[in-house]
């Protein structure tokens, strides 16, 4: 037996029967979302209509369903929204008590009701008034009561909607490009918002309304499959949590998907993302029409009166021709668009969907939705290899900025983008989990060469930047190390773009070691030169490494605002000047012999005077150099005799004062002879610090209690325990495990140790207990945090300055993953 034949067979009209029924058909597994969703309505519309005929309703009254509702798109803790429509000549006091005799009943189901009681005149006053009030009008469905009452103000809404266009449809591009920026693209958010977001289910209510005003339609083609999926979720959603939200929250994900039968929870957030992004690119096909018609229209007045009001279309009734103005070869400019030119033949000319797209973002145009429809289902495959035309178009595209990414888009839509490169389709709207990341991978890869197209002059081979940055991370989503399989991946689609053997192994190095800079200048030691050496052997050519240095940038600056600092950037160039060195035939340095800074150096020597720790805070964060990103943190340089337990003194400090790690770097310092300070070795700790929230603590302070944790009468243990029973942690995600590992043949001085943790208070002063616990020295000490992800890199030997015997290393690796969990 369906819920509806319960609903049918239940002689109880009132809530008790009606919630009965409703609560069978929210659990029946074999029922899918659309066809529940319309069950639902008419369960709904059903139980209403009874407590309205119940009621006894006066002549000239009738109960309607507006918004959500109105469109039978009732999901399981959807609002009802409701219209007591009434003609005005009943008595108040007697529809106020109909009203009541409705509401009550809902509300004693704990539904949430969204109503009001009106008349037509009222109805549509308010319509006048509040651009949402006219949305939920446009799509009022009568649920009981007087049919023409209910008809004759839909008439009256909609005509007056289509009047109001001029004025209403640029309100409405407003209203959703403020609540765009509110809540996000939902194409690329972990947790978006499946109603709010740019995208979602409210984008795709404004383009109902905006083919209702006639002026404009949206592109047909997957919309209505791309809402129900969007509502299908927001279902599954609400059935999984038990609540009314709309936000995809990552801890409900799995569940989602489970409910709706998929894999696990990056399958869901694709095809969400895919939803999204078929919304979106309707939205934005269709207000550039709206903008185009309503300019064309507020221009005719003016060109009538240039005619002398003969009107717009002169003595012979003909409408004047749009101007066309070439921009390539097949490709002209038209009403603020780039579109075909009339002799273009798409079937004859293979090249002509990239010319044309480089065309319009070179001149930073859209592509008109014409064009590229006729494009992918016309142009003739291009030849592999490519000819050389094919691939400067594509470089040129590549190599036009922001004004690429509205293009790529509308090629992607149109299934153009995996007809080229056909290894795209494996990232297109593939998420990343790491929260440092802004973008799904697909619109990465094109953010990064967005970012490259304003490196190119700082490499030699332009175009090489351009696609190795388009294919960095084309290995994500293969098993294994995304960098191992994007290298064979990039080598082909290398090859088949047309690039000759050289350029092609030029490409797929850069993508195989587009993380060794970056990685190697924050958590290795650069003295040490080994290091430096292993970045040349892996590099290269002085030429890889100057394309290398561009794209690492460019893929930071794409990844996020955590992911790049002025910091990042000058020790990645320290690096590259660096290797580029040992390229040249240079031998690196000594590493005994490296000079510290003037201030490290100064701060040096007095502690070795004092005996005591010395330091300095840099309230001011350091400018960061024009068109760089600012820097996170300020600077604290510590400098203190060498002794067993400074590591963990000073990380512990520095938690106790709520001040979050971002950078570091810890090592020994033998000061020139001749300084008149005694002898003995300097450890210098130069560390870029943020305050967990608050103001920076006194430099005065910081010292104070480093002296007191050296000398063991402050118990940073202790401290951090009870700050962390007072205070606990809000619940979240379930952190991956800590992971170290031993660097193999990292350094010819030292054993060097990978800590890989979630970041959190006192993380390296629990990393250096467990050193000292240990007995090792550390030699220096690099910290990296990127979001919430921290990656620490010790250099260690043995107290008497010997490397660790493999075995030992390993079992250290193990004690501080223990010391870790």
């Amino acid at each position: 037996m369906t819920s509806l034949e319960v609903s049918e067979e239940t002689e109880d009209s009132g809530p008790g029967g009606y919630a009965a029924a409703r609560l069978l058909l929210l659990h029946e597994k074999e029922r899918p979302g659309p066809s529940r969703r319309a069950a639902l309505a008419r369960l709904t519309d059903d139980w209403l209509a009874a407590l309205f005929a119940a009621a006894a309703p006066p002549r000239g009254t009738a109960l309607v369903a507006v918004g959500g509702y109105g469109r039978a798109e009732l999901s399981p803790r959807s609002d009802l929204d409701l219209l007591l429509l009434h003609d005005g000549s009943a008595d108040k006091a007697e529809i106020a008590a109909l009203a009541d005799r409705i509401w009550y009943p809902v509300w004693d189901l704990g539904l949430a009701l969204d109503h009001s009681v009106r008349n037509p005149a009222e109805a549509r006053a308010t319509a006048s008034d509040d651009l949402k009030a006219h949305l939920g009008l446009l799509d009022a469905r009568p649920l009981a009561g007087d049919h023409g009452l209910v008809a004759a103000l839909r008439t009256t809404v909609l005509a007056d909607w289509r009047n109001q266009a001029p004025r209403r449809l640029p309100e409405l591009d407003a209203l959703c490009r403020d609540r765009a920026e509110r809540s996000g693209e939902l194409q690329y958010l972990l947790e978006p918002d499946l109603k709010e977001a740019r995208g979602g289910l409210r984008d795709a209510q404004a383009l109902r309304a905006v083919a209702a005003s006639w002026l404009a339609d949206a592109p047909r083609e997957g919309l209505d499959a791309a809402r129900r999926r969007l509502l299908d979720a927001r279902d599954a959603l609400h059935l999984t949590t038990g609540r009314a939200t709309d936000r995809l929250a990552l801890q409900e994900q799995d569940a989602v998907a489970a409910h709706l039968g998929l894999l696990d929870a990056d399958t869901l957030l694709r095809e969400v993302y895919e939803a999204a992004r078929t919304i979106s690119y309707a939205t934005d096909v269709t207000w550039r029409e709206v903008n185009r018609v309503l300019k064309a229209r507020s221009a005719r007045p003016r060109l009538r009166a240039l005619l002398g009001g003969r009107g717009a279309t002169g003595r012979t009734g003909a409408k004047p021709p749009a101007e066309r103005t070439p921009l390539a070869e097949g490709v002209v400019e038209m009403d603020g668009e780039a579109v075909l030119a009339r002799t273009a033949r798409p079937e004859r000319d293979p090249v002509l969907p990239l010319r044309a797209a480089a065309a319009a973002a070179q001149s930073a145009l859209p592509i008109s939705l014409h064009a590229v429809r006729h494009l992918a289902t016309t142009a003739r495959p291009l030849p592999v290899p490519w000819p050389a035309e094919a691939r400067e178009e594509l470089v040129t595209l590549l190599g036009a900025g922001e004004a690429t990414v509205p293009v790529w888009e509308a090629l992607e839509a149109e299934g153009i983008i995996t007809q080229l490169l056909p290894d795209w389709e494996r990232v297109r709207c593939r998420p990343q989990r790491n929260p440092v990341h802004t973008w799904t991978v697909d619109r990465h890869l094109v953010e990064t060469a967005v970012r490259a197209a304003a490196l190119t002059r700082r490499v030699g081979r332009p175009d090489l930047l351009l696609v190795a940055a388009l294919l960095h991370d084309i290995g994500k989503g293969w098993p294994g190390d995304h960098s191992v399989a994007g290298e064979t991946i990039a080598r082909d689609l290398a090859t088949r773009i047309g690039f000759d053997r050289s350029d092609v192994a030029t490409i797929a190095t850069a993508v195989r070691h587009h993380l060794l800079l970056v990685e190697t200048a924050t958590r290795r030691d650069l003295d040490d030169p080994a290091t430096v050496r292993a970045v040349a052997d892996a590099v290269g050519t002085v030429g890889t490494l100057e394309l290398l240095h561009a794209l690492t940038e460019a893929d930071a600056l794409a990844t996020g605002p955590a992911a790049w600092s002025s910091w990042r950037a000058s020790l990645v160039a320290d690096l590259v000047k660096r290797v580029a060195g040992v390229l040249a035939g240079e031998t690196p340095p000594d590493p005994e012999a490296a000079a510290p800074s003037a201030e490290q150096e100064r701060l040096a020597i007095e502690a070795l005077r004092t005996g005591e720790p010395v330091l300095a805070l840099h309230t001011e964060p350091v400018a960061a150099e024009p068109e760089e990103p600012e820097p996170v943190g300020v600077e604290l340089v510590i400098a203190l005799p060498e002794r067993p337990g400074v590591l963990p003194a000073v990380a512990g400090v520095l938690a106790l004062h709520r001040l979050t790690v971002r950078a570091a770097e810890l090592r020994a310092v033998d000061l020139p002879a001749g300084l008149g300070t005694g002898s003995g070795a300097v450890l210098v700790l130069d560390w870029r610090v943020a305050a967990e929230y608050g103001a920076l603590p006194e430099a005065a302070r910081l010292r104070a209690d480093l002296v007191r944790a050296l000398d063991g009468s402050l118990d940073i243990p202790a401290r951090l325990a009870e700050r962390e029973a007072a205070y606990p942690r809000r619940r979240g995600l379930t952190a991956p495990p800590p992971r170290v590992t031993v660097a193999a043949a990292g350094s010819r001085l030292a054993t060097v140790i990978e800590v890989r943790a979630q970041d959190a208070p006192g993380l390296l002063h629990r990393i250096g207990r467990a050193l000292e616990g240990a007995a090792v020295r550390v030699r220096s000490a690099h910290v990296s945090t990127l979001g919430a992800n921290a990656v620490d890199t010790l250099y260690v030997t043995r107290p008497d300055g010997s490397l660790l015997p493999d075995e030992e290393a390993i079992d250290l690796a193990r004690t501080l993953e223990e010391a870790l969990r």
